[in-house]
């Protein structure tokens, strides 16, 4: 332990840490007592390694949801989570892939982008400044209705994750789960709530409180509104939570339940005492928690149950009384408060000690303030016991608690605005039952420091003299300092001339433009002034200038009465612009010091102003002219002028009377200023009574508020309410009665007689008979109507939907429910609402909704393809919405111009799902049309389009390349190519050089264009027998056609060039294109199509 001091120093460099940890606790002790400390734990930071784990491949299915866990050790403190890829890049975070409390990473649903091999968690250990990481994990994600058969045997359906189809889903939670969960958080620390859902698309996150209001102030979202948090938690905190996920597809809720708990705290801590032989003296320990903490009394660190036993010590739980201390019994006193959640201890000194007053403030101590500030006189003092101060004014006038004084309890004098008669001897007098003394202190109330000819604006020619002046006045006890400045700096070097009341600037130039400024400074207080100078020109005389008016001067009060003053001032320069008006402005010294309010205008041709004025205000008065240029600076304010106060002249604005809840009636106001009080001690007499009862006013007087509240009044009952303002000097004048009602409470009756007309299968009415207004206890908002739909009717089990419900406004007695599903059961209830809230339900009615035309067959696929027949299966529709009765299949077939052909329809039994259509065309497009139908009719249609099985001899449907358009630009290109190697061929002819070809051409009557060598580029030798050799990488059977391999399995044979094309479930589409290009033949045969080779050796 470092000598002289209680500071403990731990040197660890030489064993282990650990070997310190433990819990600590300092005791100070001398001859008056023993204080302690509290406990200070200690303990090693740690940051243990993660355990080994090898992280297995994982593979999951597009769209459904994924929890990658972290799990890293618990450190002390517990480390920072984050993750990163093998580049230590941040992975990005949405509100679709988020890292929950825990550090877990979450997908709401997984996309192809998500597959990657480097998903690694980090732990950042912050006291030890380690990280570690966990071992990559691999994730994969797979569109399960796009792989080919070859992948799909690669993995099987328990390695994926697919608790739901790819498609879009409704939402649900990952966390946490189930329908509702609990937290509990402590007093003052901040609660942390955390909903993670899943669902496609992904799901929009929303927080509400039940019954209550989240705290704004303290509130933020985090994570994509995936985390709730609130700062400074307190007991108004608990309760239920609802967070609620949101998609196109639906909403889902979880309920979070907040209990709120508190280590203790203090609501009063003891507090140390001095007392006097005899005296009695209380400490008390008020604490708060939750649970409510266990109080324990020691004293000098030992435990009052341990101590000697004291007669003039009683112990009452947290109080403690001392009565008749004696001289020697000073010691420390420790109180402990704990409960489960932590602790609190202080120390308290009990000072048994007899002493005559002592004055510690300096004496003959002078305090200077100026005019209208205000002055704190002290006297500071000890003895025991606690002496009484009182205070004289020049050793004769005892100063009274009045105004304008006030005496604190620590003996300080205040004069809130001192005047020149303040100023004086001041003696104040300490007093015991051990003795008396005394201390003089002087008051000096100097004038305020004023600024009597403030510096004008100047317009100076360049090379000319500037002169600003700064006339002052001052107090003439104070030594006054006068300070220039320039633009807010100093003043620069060389041609500045300063004076007692002014300032000279020499030769001036264009660095001299600026803002000049005088500051009058003393040790009490300052003003200042400030004028703007420009540079300008050498000219001939200017021509008239144009400016505000200067400010009025030498204000007085005249003609002083009760309610009225005449205010008279000398106006300013008018610089060339006649005053059109001047403005008179009041400040209030004792209720709103340095505001100033408009208080009248007067016309220009005036130089004085009749003031009616308010009771109760210090005023002080100021002048501003106004040309057409602007308003002048205001003037110097004049002498103060305090008018007597009076009864209020008006009551409070904005009654309003109304309950806030049962049994209450809140009456609230919008209070008086000060400058309206008219007077001091404003207070407000609040009546009110029962409406239409012939009953007296009850009333109660408040001051300070701005409601009050009405308790143990019947529930809804209307009451008449007003409010008087009244001060010292009386009331004001009879207010205006405003009308409301007290507090609501929840209906108490049910509607009865409940009926319901089904309309048709989706639409319902129901009827009710509506309760007494009496019953309803409170304004009736209207009816809601509850109705859910318990099963269809063929069903053997229930399955509940979720419960909805239409709130039908006012006395109704009737309400339509549209969007029912047909041939199902629904259950119904209606309760009755106020604005309170929801009355007990009506007694549940069940009805039943005929049947409907049936949903849409859940699908249609087309299977076992063959050259003159379709396998078509079909599944049943997901809502029958009746007693289903069959299905009609119509098809038609698509011919070569994607024209279609005649429909042929077909009817099945219910319970029919298959069918085998033979007698087709081979290599032809089909298009399937598929219903089911109850007694209703027949529901929507589902369609499919397969084709038969091509006839590998002849191709059904060929493309003719030569009609391409792009096939048809090529030719063109190499046609025009050849065309410019003819003519420059046909030119070096003519210039007698020498052509290879020139032979071959007298030997053949149909030369042929020959091809160009391809590793020169030059043309060749003509040769008879490569005339018809095909080009390279062509092949040409002996029919001279191209034969196309067994193997091309080629989009060409199933559409118009490359336009055809697959969609998302594998059938194809691009057979409604809208062209009108037909193949060179129709029906069953098919030459063909040329290969742009064939058709390049047929053009030359």
């Amino acid at each position: 332990m470092k000598p002289g001091s209680g500071t403990l120093d731990i040197d660890i460099s030489g064993e282990k840490a650990e070997a310190y940890e433990g819990t600590y606790q300092c005791t100070a002790h001398n001859e008056h007592g023993t204080a302690v400390s509290n406990a200070i734990v200690i303990r090693q930071s740690r940051s243990p390694l993660w355990s080994k784990e090898r992280n297995e491949a994982i593979a999951v299915q597009m769209g459904v949801s994924l929890v990658l866990q972290c799990r890293p050790p618990a450190g002390l403190p517990p480390p920072i989570i984050f993750w990163m890829d093998n580049n230590f890049q941040r992975l990005p975070l949405d509100k679709r892939v988020s890292q929950a409390l825990n550090g877990d990473l979450y997908f709401s649903n997984v996309l192809p982008e998500d597959t990657r091999s480097d998903y690694i968690c980090y732990a950042r250990f912050p006291h030890t400044q380690t990280i570690q990481q966990k071992q990559p994990i691999s994730v994969t994600v797979l569109n399960m209705e796009t792989m080919n058969e070859t992948v799909a045997a690669l993995y099987n359906v328990t390695d994926f994750y697919s608790d739901s189809p790819e498609g879009e889903r409704r939402p649900g939670f990952m966390m946490p789960l189930g329908a509702t969960s609990t937290k509990m958080v402590l007093r003052g620390e901040t609660l942390e709530l955390e909903c993670v859902a899943d669902g496609l698309p992904t799901p929009e996150i929303s927080w509400e409180k039940v019954g209550g209001e989240l705290p704004s102030s303290r509130l933020s979202f985090y994570n994509f509104r995936k985390t709730l948090k609130v700062s400074d938690v307190n007991e108004g905190d608990g309760g239920d939570y609802r967070c609620t996920a949101t998609n196109n597809l639906g909403t889902a809720s979880h309920i979070i339940k907040v209990t709120v708990k508190a280590a203790p705290f203090w609501v009063s801590a003891p507090r140390n005492l001095i007392l006097a032989p005899n005296e009695t003296g209380i400490l008390t320990c008020r604490v708060n928690g939750e649970p409510k903490p266990a109080i324990s009394w020691f004293v000098n660190g030992v435990s009052l149950e341990n101590a000697p036993e004291d007669h003039s010590r009683k112990v009452d739980h947290d109080t403690v009384i001392l009565s008749n201390v004696q001289t020697g019994s000073s010691a420390v006193y420790q109180c402990n408060a704990s409960n489960e959640f932590g602790y609190l201890m202080a120390n308290a000194f009990v000072n048994v000690l007899a002493e005559a007053p002592r004055v510690l403030t300096p004496p003959n101590r002078v305090y200077q303030v100026i005019t209208n500030n205000r002055a704190l006189l002290h006297c500071a003092s000890f003895g025991s016991p606690i002496p009484t101060i009182t205070w004289f004014k020049d050793s004769q006038t005892s100063v009274k608690n009045d105004d304008p004084y006030v005496i604190h309890e620590n003996g300080t004098l205040d004069i809130h605005v001192a005047q020149p008669k303040n100023s004086g001897k001041y003696t104040c007098i300490a007093t015991n039952n051990l003795g008396i003394k005394e201390n003089h202190v002087y008051l000096e109330v100097k004038e305020p420091t004023r600024i009597l000819r403030q510096p004008e604006y100047k317009v100076v020619q360049r090379g000319m003299s500037a002169v600003f002046e700064c006339k002052v006045k001052h107090d003439p006890s104070l030594i006054p300092t006068m300070t220039w400045l320039k633009d807010g700096g100093e003043l620069p070097d060389g041609r500045f001339e300063v004076n007692v009341d002014s300032l000279t600037i020499k030769d001036v130039t264009d660095e001299d433009e600026g803002t000049y400024t005088c500051i009058m400074n003393t040790t009490l207080d300052q003003d200042s002034a400030s004028a703007m100078l420009t540079i300008v020109e050498a000219t001939p005389p200017p021509a008239i200038v144009y400016d505000k008016p200067d400010p009025a001067t030498d204000l007085e009060l005249t003609d002083q009465t009760e309610r009225s003053v005449q205010l008279t001032w000398i106006p300013g320069d008018e610089h060339n612009s006649p005053t059109q008006k001047f403005l008179i402005q009041f400040e209030d010294l004792l209720h709103q010091p340095g505001v100033w309010i408009n208080l009248t205008e007067v016309a220009g041709t005036s130089t004085t102003a009749q003031l009616n004025l308010s009771p109760y205000v210090y005023y002080s008065f100021r002048v501003l002219a106004m040309n057409h240029i602007g308003y002048s600076r205001p003037s110097q304010p004049s002498s103060q002028y305090r008018t007597n106060p009076a009864a209020p002249n008006e009551n409070p604005s904005d009654v309003q009377c109304a309950g806030t809840k049962p049994g209450n009636l809140v009456i609230s106001w919008t209070p008086l200023t000060g400058f309206q009080a008219n007077g001091p001690s404003l207070e407000y007499n609040v009546q009110w009574r029962q409406k239409d009862m012939d009953e007296g006013w009850s009333s109660k007087t408040v001051s300070n508020v701005s409601q009050f509240v009405v308790s143990g009044t019947p529930i809804y009952v209307p009451y008449e309410a007003k409010v008087y303002a009244l001060n010292d000097y009386g009331s004001g004048p009879d207010p205006e009665v405003v009308n409301g009602y007290s507090g609501e409470d929840l209906p108490l009756s049910a509607p009865e007689s409940v009926q319901i007309m089904v309309h048709n299968s989706t639409l319902a009415e129901v009827h009710w008979e509506p309760v007494s207004l009496l019953s309803v206890q409170g304004k009736l908002q209207g009816y809601k109507v509850y109705y859910q739909r318990e099963r269809g009717v063929q069903d053997t089990e229930d399955t509940e939907q979720q419960e909805q419900d239409l709130t039908f406004s006012w006395n109704r007695s009737e309400g339509r429910l549209p969007g029912l599903q047909p041939y199902s059961l629904y259950n119904i209830t209606i309760r009755v609402l106020n604005n309170k809230g929801e009355g007990p339900p009506s007694p549940s009615k069940t009805f039943k909704t005929p049947e409907g035309v049936p949903g849409r067959p859940s699908f249609l696929n087309a299977i076992k393809p063959d050259l003159d027949s379709l396998t078509l299966e079909w599944g049943p529709p997901l809502n029958n919405n009746g007693r289903l009765t069959g299905y009609t299949l119509k098809y038609q077939l698509v011919n070569n111009t994607n024209e279609l052909g005649p429909v042929k329809v077909m009817t099945f039994l219910a319970n029919e799902t298959t069918i085998t259509l033979g007698n087709l065309n081979s290599s032809m497009l089909y298009k399937f049309y598929l219903s089911a139908h109850t007694i209703k009719g027949s529901g929507p249609i589902i369609t499919e389009e397969a084709f038969t099985v091509m006839d590998t001899t002849v191709p059904s449907r060929q493309v003719d390349i030569a009609t391409q358009g792009w096939f048809i630009g090529l030719m063109c290109a190499i046609a025009l190519l050849i065309l410019v190697l003819l003519i420059v061929c046909f030119i070096k002819r003519n210039k007698g050089g020498k052509y290879p070809v020139k032979e071959k051409e007298d030997a053949h009557q149909d030369p042929e264009i020959q091809p160009m060598k391809e590793d020169d580029g030059t043309f060749g030798e003509y040769s008879d027998t490569e005339d018809h050799k095909p080009l390279k990488g062509s092949r040409t059977p002996s029919n001279g056609t191209v034969r196309r391999d067994e193997s091309d399995d080629s989009l060409v044979d199933y559409g118009e060039g490359g336009d055809g094309q697959f969609n998302e479930d594998g059938s194809f589409i691009g057979q409604y294109s809208g062209k009108k290009e037909k193949d060179t033949h129709e029906g069953n045969e098919s030459s063909e199509a040329p290969s742009p080779v064939n058709a390049m050796n047929s053009f030359v």
